[in-house]
């Protein structure tokens, strides 16, 4: 108990050595500010790998189904009947995937049209959610497109606009030229995913079938399952059942490069703001070398009165932990407050058309707060560990005549 007194004494040293005082605040701010920057750009790293993740996911699917050289599906009902016979599906529907340009008189744009089922269509895709203008609307050449889309081409829902496919074309004069379709925009969404918004639109699966003359076929069968993170092994499942010509490709796969990306951030910035604490660290080891400096009688008075090397030594590692706790615990209040309340008000935006989303958002996890304290606590001790050990190898005659 003694021990803990004592250190307690040297770390807050009472009456003229102010400095002492300072430089053990200083110790427990650098501390404090390695914690809360760490606790502040994890759950914001966090909360844009989910958000980015359950955008994505809320408008495509899981696992897709395909054919070799994306030839048409003929005969897809009873393909479907086949897929949403496994236990692992939820949810099935047939899709239609191509590239066209859209024109309104004014602006022309190439973008990616779905052909939405609009039967199985809602179990899959939740995009008919994030309607913000007229109606989630298909069929008899009706056309939802997203808000940047809309903005970019200046377009409102009513208006017509025409869609060139490159799939069926006609023959003038001037040569082959592709046949266009007039369209009339139903709804406009926002998905919250800049990409989607700019560059997507949906018409209906029938409608899709007679603009890419491709009859009763489509481009594949999409499904949700119950577990995302077994999409992979389900597909290489799935691809190995049906057989020949038939693939399979998931939403891992096809993002992995965005989701890879934002791992190597996330690692990134926890090392680089791991050495403010680092740092932060070796100002306490500058800080107990001062103490064991300024304390070296007081260190051999304590050795003559019977004072073991082991206690010498808790005594400067109880300093260095202390300082280590008190700007660990105050930087994850501050974190967990900082956190919060930028999560809630949502005040700094960012450029969507760089970060796919406009705000950060922040998703804070418990494993975060305790690997980082962890991490503090276990540097603030190592250091400590060759400053109590030079203290307590002081023989007290040598220590009590130190001037």
């Amino acid at each position: 108990m003694y021990k803990y007194f004592i250190a307690q004494r040297y770390l807050w040293a009472k009456g003229k050595n102010t400095f002492q005082r300072v430089t053990t605040v200083i110790s427990i701010t650098g501390i404090f500010l390695g914690v809360t920057a760490l606790l502040v750009v994890l759950p914001v790293m966090n909360g844009m790998q989910e958000d980015i993740r359950d955008r994505i996911l809320g408008v495509n699917a899981h696992v897709i189904l395909l054919k070799y050289y994306n030839e048409p599906i003929s005969r897809y009902d009873s393909l479907l009947n086949v897929v949403e016979k496994y236990h692992n599906v939820t949810a099935a529907s047939p899709f239609i995937y191509t590239k066209v340009i859209l024109n309104n008189g004014n602006y022309t744009d190439g973008i990616v049209l779905r052909g939405y089922d609009t039967i199985h269509g809602k179990n899959v895709s939740d995009v008919s959610k994030h309607i913000v203008d007229g109606k989630f609307e298909l069929g008899n050449k009706k056309i939802v497109i997203g808000t940047e889309l809309a903005d970019n081409m200046r377009i409102h829902v009513g208006d017509k606009i025409k869609i060139f496919s490159p799939y069926t074309t006609t023959m003038t004069p001037m040569g082959i030229i592709p046949q266009t379709e007039m369209y009339t925009v139903s709804g406009i969404f926002d998905i919250g995913v800049y990409e989607y918004n700019s560059g997507l639109a949906y018409i209906s699966i029938k409608d899709a079938q007679k603009l890419m003359d491709i009859g009763n076929r489509v481009t594949g069968i999409e499904m949700k399952i119950k577990n995302i993170y077994n999409a992979r092994k389900f597909g290489v499942k799935l691809e190995k059942d049906l057989g020949y010509p038939y693939r399979t490709n998931n939403w891992m796969d096809l993002n992995s490069s965005l989701f890879s990306a934002l791992k190597l951030e996330k690692f990134g910035m926890f090392i680089i703001l791991s050495f403010i604490t680092l740092v932060a660290a070796f100002n306490i080891a500058a800080t107990l070398f001062m103490i064991v400096t300024m304390k070296t009688r007081e260190i051999g008075i304590l050795r003559a009165m019977g004072a073991k090397r082991k206690d010498i030594q808790a005594i400067f590692v109880i300093q260095g932990v202390t300082i280590g706790v008190i700007g660990t615990v105050l930087g994850n209040i501050a974190g967990f407050l900082l956190s919060f309340v930028l999560g809630k008000y949502h005040f700094i935006s960012i450029p969507k058309d760089v970060y796919l989303i406009d705000t950060l958002p922040v998703k804070m996890h418990i494993t975060d707060f305790l690997l980082v304290s962890v991490c503090a606590i276990a540097i603030s001790f190592i250091v400590t560990l060759y400053p109590a050990y030079k203290a307590s190898k002081m023989e007290p005659q040598d220590a009590i005549r130190y001037e």
